[in-house]
């Protein structure tokens, strides 16, 4: 099943189009304390609704949290019939759609993501989860929200550093996609942004994902592709969180872009000039994760645990160049270590 995607900043007409359409027993609204503040009351179609409310940050992702919406799922009475509505960013989205997914084998649920990471990542696609003993989205299903409404009318709610974190993944898709359309992400102003112009460049990075969703839903072969940087960026994620410093997650797969890009030059030729002109983008607009050599023995263990590994190996997405990527490459750790090497002097570490 593929979300039916509505690209749309009218988003309380759009819910409220689906709301009378769908002849639901009960709509239940799964938001954070943010998204209950900033954005809840500009959706009046959602007024008359059941709200649950769940604790920001990764680092609630977890399985108390899945648990408490389970148990406010059953004593609102929530049935197959009823509609949850995940309004949120990733956290939201991920585990709003897990709940949903698993709840009495599965009722109706829509996302609305509220943040660029959400909209052009988390929310489309299908894959819910939580994080588990300590590794990232660890747990989880496979399950397409009916409907995903995208927009960008939410935006003026987020500090600059949440639209970096989300058009990290938009530069993902970019690479995957075409040069032209790398370079041209490589010339975005975060000081200046247009967001009836983002709705469209939007639109068009999602499609890059839907195209490779539609064709391998389940991550057999194709989507993989979709995991370029975030073997390394993971990583970083943990590490950060075991530090009880906390990064985002689009902060950490920008990081991780520039390590795997640097692999990618290394073993299979990708162009010196775009992977400077990548770490360059990066270290401008996100700075650098600070790591010495004593760190890397910690983020090789912490890779080899990744989902994409078979039998405890490193398996990254590379590219050859931009929109040819490969999957199921399997890196040694002296090659780990070296690009992460290279990734130090390229960030000014």
């Amino acid at each position: 099943m593929i979300s039916n995607l509505i690209y749309s900043n009218d988003v309380d007409a759009t819910l409220n189009a689906i709301v009378g359409g769908g002849n639901y027993n009960l709509v239940v609204v799964l938001v954070d304390e943010n998204t209950r503040q900033l954005v809840l009351p500009r959706l009046p179609i959602l007024n008359n609704t059941q709200i649950i409310e769940i604790q920001s940050g990764d680092e609630n992702k977890n399985l108390t949290t899945l648990k408490s919406v389970w148990q406010q799922l059953e004593n609102l009475g929530a049935t197959r019939q009823s509609l949850l509505v995940n309004l949120g960013g990733g956290v939201v989205t991920d585990l709003g759609g897990m709940a949903a997914a698993t709840f009495k084998r599965g009722i109706h649920f829509v996302n609305v993501p509220t943040t660029l990471l959400a909209a052009v990542d988390a929310a489309v696609g299908g894959k819910t989860g939580i994080n588990f003993m300590g590794l990232k989205n660890e747990i989880g299903v496979f399950a397409c929200a009916e409907d995903v409404i995208v927009s960008t009318c939410f935006f003026d709610t987020l500090p600059p550093e949440e639209l970096k974190s989300g058009f990290a993944e938009m530069l993902k898709h970019g690479m995957l996609s075409t040069h032209e359309e790398f370079l041209q992400l490589l010339e975005t102003d975060f000081d200046n942004i247009d967001f009836e112009n983002l709705l469209k460049i939007l639109q068009s990075s999602i499609q890059v994902k839907q195209r490779i969703v539609e064709e391998d839903p389940t991550e057999k072969g194709l989507r993989k592709t979709l995991n370029l940087g975030h073997t390394v960026g993971h990583a970083f994620e943990m590490k950060a969180l075991d530090d009880s410093k906390p990064v985002s997650h689009g902060y950490a797969v920008a990081w991780g872009l520039v390590i795997e890009t640097v692999l990618s030059h290394m073993i299979k030729g990708f162009p010196s000039a775009d992977l400077y002109s990548l770490a360059n983008f990066v270290r401008t607009n996100y700075g650098s994760f600070k790591i010495t050599c004593d760190d890397y023995d910690y983020l090789i263990g912490i890779m080899r645990h990744d989902k994409k590994s078979y039998n405890g190996e490193i398996n990254c997405t590379l590219l050859k160049a931009c929109g040819e990527p490969l999957i199921d490459n399997t890196i040694s750790d002296d090659d780990i270590k070296a690009a992460l090497d290279i990734y130090r002097d390229l960030m000014g570490i």
